[in-house]
């Protein structure tokens, strides 16, 4: 760096306007001119809030398309088969929780900006599973009715008179446990189907990295347990989805996942077929358990 550095701080010195401006509000005057203007990039508090910021703006970068797969599977199968709308409930719960609750503390928006993303993308996520499940009328009334009740529990939680910041810090610990429970029933969907459906590879991998990432940002920028040890359990239980994810990846059940990496799935399903009797009662099958 020395060596690059009389060629690089003139440019770090003229920067526009805007670009100092947000460098200035990420990292803080003190910071910006030691890592950006002196270039002085030893390990140092300064840099680990820069790995910090840069991290949490690629999750929440990727949480704008982290479930977007999941969507279009979903859409593209005409079915929500493995999919657990309990999960995907209690962890949109979670989520606006935590977002609210975050909002309000007053947290950096690169500390919880992905909870905003990911919860509008679980919210049609549900609104698929009911759709495909209660058929075209029931599943009309059912998206419509859900709809209102997550805006009517939104705007309550904003509302200080309605919901006070004490009420709120209980809320955000039962939204932790809320977090961890949501995680429970599609685990336990996997496991009794014998594979992982429609749900997405990419979605469950993603969000593994996204939950360790958190625990170092949080770390870094948050000073609040209540956030931390929800990430912290979250990361376990990821943790255990991608093991499920590795562990049936080739079961019919989860032959379209062949797709995602550029496999052709009649063969998967062909060789799974083939070893079935072999792997019946040990391994991935498509018998429903129970």
């Amino acid at each position: 760096m020395d060596l690059l550095r009389p060629y690089l701080t003139p440019i770090t010195h003229s920067l526009p306007t805007p670009l100092v401006q947000l460098g200035h509000s990420l990292l803080g005057p003190t910071c910006y001119n030691q890592l950006v203007l002196t270039l002085d990039l030893r390990p140092s508090p300064c840099l680990s809030l820069a790995i910090s910021k840069t991290l949490g703006l690629g999750i929440i970068a990727l949480s704008a398309i982290v479930k977007v797969p999941q969507i279009l599977k979903i859409i593209s199968a005409q079915s929500a088969e493995g999919i657990s709308f309990l999960g995907y409930l209690l962890e949109t719960c979670s989520y606006l929780v935590t977002l609210v609750y975050s909002a309000r503390q007053g947290f950096p928006f690169t500390a919880y900006g992905e909870t905003a993303l990911i919860s509008l993308q679980n919210l049609v996520i549900c609104g698929l599973v009911l759709g495909y499940a209660g058929g075209k009328g029931g599943g009309t009334a059912g998206v419509a009715a859900f709809g209102a009740v997550v805006a009517a529990a939104v705007w309550a939680l904003q509302d200080e008179k309605i919901v006070d910041m004490g009420l709120l810090a209980w809320m955000q610990a039962g939204a932790g446990v809320l977090g961890v429970a949501s995680k429970g029933p599609q685990i336990w969907t996997i496991w009794r189907e014998g594979g992982t459906g429609m749900l997405s590879a990419f979605g469950v991998f993603t969000y593994l990295m996204g939950s360790l990432s958190r625990i170092y940002t949080t770390l870094q920028e948050v000073d609040d347990k209540l956030i931390l040890y929800g990430f912290v359990a979250g990361f376990l239980l990821n943790a255990v989805l991608a093991a499920q994810m590795v562990y049936y990846w080739r079961s019919p059940n989860t032959a379209k996942h062949a797709q995602e990496l550029g496999e052709k799935p009649r063969e998967l399903v062909a060789k799974a077929e083939s070893t079935g009797a072999e792997r019946r009662g040990k391994g991935p099958s498509t018998r429903r358990r129970g």
